[in-house]
């Protein structure tokens, strides 16, 4: 398989992901479909950066069993996780996906793409 190009991955994003959805809220919403729907729970996966919003720890490994109930945020999607004897959302850009299926890392790797400097501006 070729490594897709960044113009290629936003043309694929906007089509298959974006169709439709023209405000923030929209966007949050279709991002929120995708991801539930293309992840398979649970995973593993490693935090790669410490966040105010979060209490992991970079390198510290988790596992993510679902996505939160709500759309926290149009420009940040939450995933839970279990830590401690708790489940509780976190970013998911914060996140590493390790161990897992072809459709939950390519839908990862979207949203870290689309999160970080990807699409949106084009």
């Amino acid at each position: 398989m070729t490594q897709e190009t960044d113009e290629e991955r936003n043309k694929r994003i906007r089509r298959e992901i974006l169709t439709d959805a023209y405000t923030a809220d929209e966007m949050a919403i279709s991002w929120c479909y995708h991801l539930e729907r293309e992840m398979t729970f649970p995973f593993q996966a490693r935090c790669i950066e410490e966040r105010t919003v979060s209490p992991l720890r970079e390198d510290e490994e988790v596992p993510v069993v679902g996505m939160t109930d709500e759309v926290v945020s149009s420009s940040e999607m939450f995933v839970l996780v279990e830590w401690m004897d708790r489940e509780f959302g976190v970013p998911l850009s914060q996140l590493e996906v390790l161990d897992v299926d072809s459709d939950t890392r390519e839908a990862v790797d979207d949203w870290h793409y689309w999160n970080g400097d990807g699409g949106r501006s084009g």
